[in-house]
């Protein structure tokens, strides 16, 4: 099962706030067979402990500790808000839904982190305009 695939990638996404942001990213993950319904609900927990919005325009919401052993594959999750959600006091404009229960989620977050520091690259990733394009630009970023 691929990390990314098109089926986990919304562009034009609305959330009235992060916790529905945070559940679409979920349901995606849900929905390709990573996890089950109540990861959905640790990625909520989570967020509740410690914001997950990293910074510049960045969030990456996941599982708690506790949560991994329900995840029964790596998975990733891209979701696109044109207008941003509400993160505490700043706004994320891309949300990427996390599901990892080894070590592997590490590489995957600085993976990313790294692809989505380059101003250029956050651009070309908010103005994809296919999902083809959006995991063209990640699988460039991320080696795959």
């Amino acid at each position: 099962m691929t990390i990314l695939s098109r089926e986990k990638v919304k562009l034009n996404a609305k959330a009235n706030d992060k916790f529905e942001a945070i559940r679409m990213a979920g349901r995606l993950l849900v929905e390709a067979g990573h996890v089950p319904d109540e990861y959905v609900e640790k990625m909520i927990e989570r967020e509740q402990a410690s914001s997950t919005y990293i910074g510049g325009g960045l969030a990456m919401p996941h599982g708690t500790s506790e949560s991994k052993p329900l995840i029964r594959s790596a998975g990733m999750s891209i979701l696109v808000f044109p207008e941003g959600v509400e993160f505490g006091e700043e706004k994320a404009y891309l949300v990427i839904g996390l599901a990892s229960a080894g070590d592997e989620h590490l590489d995957i977050l600085s993976n990313v982190a790294a692809l989505v520091s380059d101003e250029n690259d956050m651009q070309r990733i908010l103005h994809a305009s296919s999902e083809d394009e959006l995991i063209a630009i990640f699988d460039m970023g991320m080696g795959e």
